[in-house]
């Protein structure tokens, strides 16, 4: 059935290219993909090309209105790059996602690099396994007239196996490690930004001063309330985010001196063999822990977080009611299906020096209940919640 939608994607690829008169082909195009990192890598070479001088226009899942997803359809592609051409733009900055990639809605694109962040656990609902995902996603680089892989990521040796020949590689440079205050993931997606940039031939010092500028995208480590107690926002919804997300917030905003409160679900309908690993990597770090809603749509929110909950205990979690946790210290979680109590509940529980984050949503605009998109809004429900407990911004 897939390979059936694929055609059709195939075909539909083929005639929005030819209506809207291959535009890649008056665009040098940046490819790029991985599990996570895709959105700030994309903003990040946006940005010093933008700063360099340079006509660019780009895509990401933060661009593309926030309603679960990432590459637009083929028709809706092919019309921004057509509108990129006609304004005379020089690059063109793509996220491209496995499923893009798998269905042929790229179909026709000439990248002129193809970037690969990571490949970690996701999509398996999907792609059925790792290395299917894998060879997914490296079409970019098959793609691309020059392919640029994390050599540190656990995909390189899988990557060189099917690749032999890769010549582009970055690993974390000494240049970006200078730039303060960044956390070990972002120090890969600023190192993925410079290689692509520099296999451009701008300049180092050009791109240095423009990374020293860039602002994260929203939702991305996202600090939204800093007073007595803290909280951010960030979308990592995979265990290799929040593996990464959740020890940096503790090594940057908390240095032992409080505790992490986090909040957090897994979509519905989506790769549910992540779902004990997320609760794994959330019990390794986390001091208390409230399950819910994330686009749970005709799924039972109840079953997604019990689901969650079995990586919890594997960390020596224990389940209490949400009226108890004000009295829990560590290692207990809780389960509020509703996303808006959970989030007043996680702020009514935060003390001096803790630190309370939410993961899954960030800049999303709608919450999927069932076949229902609801509206959304996460900096909303902070702000309600910090209103309830008598906290203001």
């Amino acid at each position: 059935m897939q390979k059936l939608k694929n055609f059709y994607h195939l075909i539909q690829a083929i005639i929005a290219n030819v209506l809207y008169g291959f535009p890649s082909r008056k665009l040098k195009i940046i490819g790029v993909t991985g599990t996570d990192g895709k959105t700030t890598t994309t903003h990040l070479i946006a940005h010093i090309l933008k700063t360099a001088g340079k006509k660019t226009s780009f895509i990401s899942s933060v661009v593309a209105e926030g309603f679960h997803v990432t590459t637009p359809s083929s028709f809706a592609l092919q019309k921004l790059l057509r509108r990129s051409a006609d304004n005379n733009d020089e690059y063109f900055i793509l996220e491209t996602t496995s499923h893009a990639l798998d269905q042929n809605r790229v179909w026709g694109i000439i990248y002129e690099i193809g970037v690969v962040t990571n490949i970690t656990h996701e999509h398996l609902d999907y792609h059925k396994n790792y290395e299917e995902y894998l060879s997914t996603k490296i079409k970019l680089l098959k793609m691309a007239k020059i392919g640029i892989v994390n050599m540190d990521d656990e995909s390189y040796p899988h990557i060189k196996d099917k690749i032999p020949n890769i010549k582009h590689t970055y690993q974390i440079l000494k240049n970006i490690k200078n730039i303060p205050d960044l956390t070990k993931f972002n120090q890969y997606n600023y190192s993925a930004a410079y290689t692509v940039c520099k296999e451009l031939g701008l300049k180092e010092e050009i791109i240095l001063e423009a990374l020293k500028t860039f602002e994260l995208p929203k939702g991305r480590l996202d600090l939204v309330y800093d007073k007595d107690f803290k909280v951010i926002i960030d979308f990592a919804h995979t265990p290799n985010a929040l593996a990464q997300l959740l020890p940096a917030i503790i090594e940057i905003y908390l240095k032992k001196q409080g505790r992490l409160i986090h909040v957090f679900g897994s979509a519905g309908l989506r790769d549910f063999t992540k779902r004990p690993l997320m609760g794994q990597a959330s019990g390794h770090s986390c001091d208390l822990v409230i399950l819910t809603e994330e686009d749970y749509r005709t799924e039972d929110p109840i079953k997604i977080c019990q689901e969650i909950a079995t990586g919890l205990e594997k960390e020596k979690f224990t389940k209490v009611n949400y009226d108890q946790l004000i009295n829990c210290s560590e290692k207990s979680y809780s389960v509020i299906v509703n996303r808006e109590k959970a989030i007043r509940e996680a702020i009514k529980l935060a003390k001096k020096n803790d630190v309370v984050v939410l993961t899954g949503k960030a800049h999303e605009k709608s919450l999927c209940r069932g076949k229902t998109e609801y509206p959304w809004d996460e900096y909303e429900a902070v702000e309600k919640a910090l209103k309830i407990s008598n906290y203001s911004n």
